[in-house]
């Protein structure tokens, strides 16, 4: 029974999909994407960019906890990718 419980608990059934971290590194992405980060925010749009890559590699390969990891550093940096190309471009509206 002991040996059941350890394979069990270091099998990947015993960990969760990261289906909302996903998502919201997703979306957050997007709309990094849309508010033109990509031109405004290159370093931190690439950051971003490359987080969630590389959680969706992890994804795929059924590394849950990497993925999740992954996805919570891509949703940060392209939130702030998002964020400083807005300032940007209300600054150039003065």
């Amino acid at each position: 029974v002991l040996t059941l419980c350890l394979f069990l608990g270091s099998c990947g059934l015993a960990t969760t999909r990261p289906k909302l971290e996903m998502r919201m590194a997703q979306s957050a992405f997007v709309a990094a994407k849309e508010a033109n980060a990509q031109t405004l925010a290159p370093g931190l749009y690439r950051k971003a960019e490359f987080y969630y890559l590389k959680a969706k590699s992890s994804y795929k390969r059924k590394y849950f906890n990497k993925a999740k990891q992954y996805a919570i550093l891509s949703q940060k940096f392209a939130e702030k990718a998002e964020y400083i190309s807005i300032r940007k471009k209300a600054l150039e509206n003065l």
